[in-house]
């Protein structure tokens, strides 16, 4: 008697149910959510050729960048403009006839953040040469945040596996005038320590290197026409030479 009413049961549906055959099916709308708080959501991958436009405290250099050149590096680097990491960032690095770098935010949380960030390292195909932009490294496979542009021929770095992904096409000038009087980092120098700044941020930039330059804003902006493509109606547009 108690298999049969087991068996019965098996063949009768849960009052209320609704059978899946005949359930309709809905679909969620995936809703794009960037956040620099959650690095795995900024994954846009950049255009073959693209331009960052650094507003800084001296005036403004575009940054031309070739994803050929670093496909890793140049979607990174794209990535960490369009969603406005950069801003507010300091120069906290300047070493004359070496490099200008930047790339430690203002905000500690971020700095902690993006310090497991890291992505893999592309090959070297470009040299770096005066002008060329490059992510900073600790080691293999460690590129996080930190960029420096080179202010001389650096191509001795191209062998320790730095590889360029961007040049400085305007604005070198700008570059040139960062404030450099405070030298290489602590413990080596009497420049900012990384280690501090990571954990205090800009507070700690502004109370011990107040003189240090910085982004007031990065974006990507569009390529510039060629030169041909001018008309006496209209010339070709350029990119303003006046500071911000």
């Amino acid at each position: 008697m108690t298999a049969a009413i087991m068996l019965m049961g098996a063949w009768t549906p849960i009052a209320g149910a609704q059978s899946t055959a005949h359930r309709p099916v809905t679909h969620r709308r995936r809703v794009a959510y960037h956040s620099l708080y959650r690095p795995a959501t900024l994954h846009d991958r950049a255009p073959a050729v693209y331009h960052a436009k650094f507003v800084t405290t001296q005036g403004i250099f575009i940054v031309e960048v070739h994803r050929a050149w670093a496909p890793l590096g140049a979607d990174r680097f794209y990535n960490l403009v369009k969603y406005g990491y950069y801003n507010g960032d300091s120069f906290f690095r300047v070493l004359p006839g070496f490099v200008v770098q930047l790339g430690m935010n203002p905000k500690p949380a971020l700095n902690r953040i993006w310090d497991h960030a890291a992505i893999k390292d592309d090959p070297v195909t470009q040299t770096n040469l005066r002008g060329y932009v490059t992510f900073a490294t600790a080691g293999p496979n460690t590129r996080t945040t930190q960029v420096f542009i080179n202010l001389a021929d650096n191509s001795r770095l191209d062998s320790r596996g730095f590889a360029p992904f961007g040049q400085v096409i305007q604005g070198m000038d700008v570059v040139d005038k960062f404030y450099s009087g405070y030298g290489e980092g602590q413990p080596d120098g009497q420049g900012p320590n990384q280690d501090l700044l990571t954990k205090l941020g800009k507070p700690y930039l502004d109370k011990n290197f107040p003189k240090l330059d910085n982004v007031k804003v990065a974006s990507i902006v569009p390529l510039a026409p060629p030169a041909h493509a001018a008309t006496t109606k209209k010339p070709a547009a350029t990119y303003p030479a006046t500071h911000h």
